[in-house]
């Protein structure tokens, strides 16, 4: 069935592939960025472009009131916008820690507010918010970032129960490693914020195996295809796990004891940093 789907972080990697992905199926899309020109491309394909600034309330206002004025339904919003913004917690500026909280949670949590009160009139809807396996397992020098996944998966779960009487489903994908900007952003943030001071050692060992996990990940349309399935699915699961190296890192984490696995992300960076 044809559905009306609004896609976050849509002029690239994971939101661009998705965006196609079902636009292909024949679904009424829209991809929402701040920057229109970079998603150009798109419109070739039937998608329809709108520029939103998940940390603007003004523009997702905007942007959901365009799609119901057309559309008069939405029948799945998929949270994708979001950033990475690494360095050690002693390092991060406060102001830094509260925007990437502003982008991963809080306009993602705004937007779903908008959303709501169409699907709860319908009767129907997805959320389909986008974690990481950094929502369930930590790191150095990814404090914040992991912070704003963890609450996204703890935000997902408490929802998921709150809308069930509406008939609405919360979906959680849970990347892995994807080739797409987010490694790049993530691995300049860290070395400008930790890169010479106290944690300068481990910091730089931990970019290098950014940069060589970046180059071994999966491409963006595995998530695209994940995304695709959960709108799809008629009864979605609540979480979709992909993407490089993503079931296994859970696997470990759910089997090691916090300080084991600890050791073993230590052993990591140490060895891939080289």
């Amino acid at each position: 069935m044809k559905q009306v789907i609004l896609i976050t972080g849509a002029s690239s990697g994971i939101g661009m592939s998705a965006a196609r992905l079902l636009a292909k199926d024949g679904h009424i899309v829209y991809a929402a960025a701040r920057r229109t020109d970079r998603m150009k491309e798109l419109e070739a394909d039937g998608i329809k472009l709108l520029s939103m600034d998940v940390t603007d309330d003004a523009s997702m206002q905007a942007g959901v009131k365009t799609i119901l004025d057309r559309e008069k339904r939405i029948d799945a919003l998929v949270n994708n916008a979001g950033y990475g913004s690494y360095g050690a917690l002693e390092d991060v500026p406060i102001s830094e820690a509260k925007y990437q909280f502003e982008v991963n949670v809080f306009g993602l949590a705004r937007l779903t507010q908008l959303v709501l009160p169409q699907m709860r009139a319908q009767k129907s809807g997805k959320i389909i918010n986008i974690s990481s396996i950094g929502g369930k397992v930590g790191e150095p020098h990814g404090a914040w970032y992991h912070a704003t996944k963890f609450a996204v998966e703890g935000l997902s779960d408490s929802l998921r129960m709150e809308l069930k009487e509406f008939g609405i489903d919360v979906v959680v994908i849970q990347p892995g490693a994807i080739k797409t900007e987010w490694a790049e952003i993530a691995r300049k943030k860290m070395l400008e914020t930790s890169g010479t001071g106290a944690y300068k050692e481990l910091t730089i060992k931990h970019a290098k195996m950014f940069e060589m996990a970046d180059k071994q990940g999966d491409e963006p349309i595995v998530i695209g295809r994940a995304i695709k399935k959960a709108v799809e699915a008629r009864k979605p699961k609540t979480r979709y796990t992909t993407g490089g190296g993503a079931k296994p890192a859970l696997f470990l984490r759910k089997i090691l004891s916090d300080r084991a696995f600890d050791s073993f992300m230590l052993m990591m960076i140490n060895r891939m940093g080289k």
